[in-house]
């Protein structure tokens, strides 16, 4: 299912200003702040709507540097390096999260920032995220803003063994996650290690431990003037805490759960004024045997499990998503075909185990399957890293499953031919 929704009144979210510099043709810069793979990613799309990229790179070498000019270097919190590369763009977006809500603010003086600094605090601070979501009335897990153990435990007396532990700002990919097991759990020295390094920072978030049958993810799209629109509900699998394997659309969702989803992450994205891609990750649960969903993270850019939409969508969420950052008119959600399943290719746990020459290896699988999308983000080698992704699409799911995974493991490193 997807979903378009048309624009309505939204006067708390003011349109986007038109674009400051005159640019050849009236074809405005959009800059992202971050050169990593989700800029890198941005850059097809943003050929195809005639717009120019430019890019503050952590470095030369960043995976979105090695294909887009320019990309002057810059640190995600560097005032001076925020504002003057804002100052050559007509809009600002992001490749991550991690801008202070200072530097937003500044660059917002100058260009126009999407999203802004009190949409995109929801995906910066957890706890603010939790207090927003609930408040809104979003299904979310039980959770508590705590300062010390003593707090700890109180929660654990009514949400029950185990607790979750997660910093409020920060973690990404399982990064910033404790799980406590129980109040003996040897995890406690390094709870009270965080606990200890942020009571001074409003503390941790607790929450807990939710048994689920497997997780979601709705992606929507909004623009300043309101129109949204969504994607098929997607199912992800993880691995070590890195999104490892998404398929379009989720197998066996009951339409009544998958409708519901859908509204929420609509809600979601009207209620926090977002502009360009939300990703709403849930858990799915059976609640008096009927299935429901749990909200777990909110993403305020294209997202891992959104990466299917390149090859499987009519509209890419990398496309989706510049349109809304310049208040363009979005494009269709739908999908191409009833499946499509994307495997990220992950550095080898052994490294020992990798393809000294990753291109060798994307030669092969493009001539062993033809029908196989291969898109790889220029980064070196290291155990877990996404290095790209694999895209399959067809009628058979077993079919494309199977296609998918074999082509991203031998990418990889982790099967021989």
């Amino acid at each position: 299912m997807s979903t378009l929704v048309p624009p309505t009144p939204q006067p708390e979210v003011p349109r986007a200003d038109p674009a400051p510099h005159a640019r050849p043709g009236g074809f405005p810069v959009v800059g992202v702040v971050g050169g990593g793979q989700l800029a890198r990613m941005m850059q097809p799309p943003a050929i195809a709507l005639g717009l120019r990229l430019r890019v503050l790179a952590e470095g030369p070498g960043a995976s979105a540097a090695q294909v887009i000019t320019p990309a002057p270097v810059g640190a995600a919190d560097d005032l001076e390096a925020l504002v003057a590369f804002a100052s050559e763009c007509d809009a600002v977006t992001f490749d991550h999260e991690h801008v202070p809500p200072a530097g937003l603010r500044a660059m917002a003086e100058v260009t126009s920032v999407q999203p802004g600094a009190d949409a995109l605090v929801h995906a910066q601070d957890k706890i603010v995220m939790r207090e927003r979501l609930t408040a809104l009335g979003v299904p979310c897990p039980r959770w508590a803003r705590v300062g010390d153990r003593a707090a700890v435990e109180a929660f654990a007396a009514g949400a029950g063994w185990p607790v979750v532990l997660k910093t409020p700002r920060g973690g990404y990919d399982g990064k910033g996650v404790l799980v406590l097991d129980s109040a003996d759990d040897p995890a406690w020295s390094t709870a009270e290690a965080w606990l200890a390094d942020w009571a001074g920072r409003g503390g941790l978030l607790a929450e807990e431990h939710v048994a689920f049958t497997r997780e979601l993810a709705a992606l929507v799209v909004r623009s300043p003037s309101g129109q949204a629109a969504a994607w098929p509900v997607v199912e992800t699998v993880q691995r070590d805490g890195v999104c490892h394997e998404v398929t379009a659309p989720a197998p066996d969702l009951d339409e009544e759960l998958g409708t519901h989803l859908t509204d929420v992450a609509l809600r979601v994205a009207g209620g926090l004024g977002v502009t360009g891609v939300l990703a709403v990750e849930v858990f799915e649960v059976l609640r008096d045997g009927r299935p429901t969903v749990l909200v777990n993270e909110l993403a305020m850019r294209p997202h891992n499990s959104g990466h299917w939409t390149i090859d499987g969508a009519e509209t890419s969420q990398f496309e989706n998503h510049l349109r809304a950052v310049l208040d363009l008119p979005l494009g269709s959600t739908r999908a191409r075909a009833p499946w499509t399943v994307m495997v990220n290719v992950l550095g080898p746990r052994e490294i020992e185990a990798r393809h000294e020459d990753l291109y060798r290896s994307y030669l092969h699988v493009m001539a062993h399957d033809p029908g196989v999308k291969v898109h790889l983000y220029g980064k070196e080698q290291r155990p877990g890293r996404k290095l790209g992704h694999v895209t399959v699409h067809g009628d058979d799911l077993e079919s494309v499953r199977a296609r998918a995974r074999h082509a991203a493991a031998f990418i990889a490193g982790e099967i021989d031919e």
